[in-house]
């Protein structure tokens, strides 16, 4: 049995793309195109949509890869730039409005086991207004804390939290909705 070590090979990859090697970026894009597309479909609802940002986004990825200081996942790597991607596209398609509202309270989501289908939960995040899907995607998916997605979205870190909130409302409420349609107590 022959060992690979994936690392190894990842990082040589890397390297004869930085060097425009266009099987090696072929490669790449192959084995990550398709995570890359759901983290972009995440944020924006139309699929076609979500495909050309991720597109753009590899266009940035291979651009920028001479940059990538093998410090942390490449994986990760590629992420960030996604997120920044979409969030770019929506800002410029869309001019996202955060509403500042500071008598926001936290409330956790009931997390009973879930009958609910990804697909099902995909739809609730995306009938979100698309300031709450942001942050909500930013915190609860991507794991950034309240600073971080301040920064990332130019907001005050209230405002964050404050849409979060909202977003858990929301989404708590369509969840109710969805259960008694079910339960036929419509």
């Amino acid at each position: 049995m022959k060992v690979i070590n994936l690392h190894n090979e990842e990082k040589e990859l890397i390297e004869f793309a930085i060097n425009n090697n266009r099987y090696a970026q072929q490669k790449l894009y192959t084995r990550f195109s398709p995570k890359m597309l759901s983290i972009c479909r995440q944020y924006l609802k139309d699929v076609q949509q979500a495909e050309d940002v991720m597109i753009t986004a590899f266009m940035k990825v291979f651009i920028n890869l001479k940059n990538f200081e093998f410090n942390g996942s490449f994986e990760g790597w590629i992420r960030r730039i996604m997120i920044n991607e979409c969030i770019s596209f929506i800002r410029v398609q869309k001019k996202v409005i955060f509403i500042e509202d500071e008598n926001y309270f936290e409330e956790s989501l009931n997390t009973n086991e879930s009958q609910f289908s990804v697909d099902d939960i995909q739809f609730l995040i995306d009938n979100l207004p698309d300031g709450y899907k942001m942050v909500f995607n930013l915190y609860a998916i991507e794991g950034y804390k309240h600073q971080e997605i301040a920064n990332i979205l130019n907001i005050n870190e209230g405002t964050s939290k404050s849409q979060l909130s909202h977003a858990r409302k929301m989404l708590q409420s369509q969840i109710n909705k969805l259960k008694n349609y079910d339960n036929g107590t419509q």
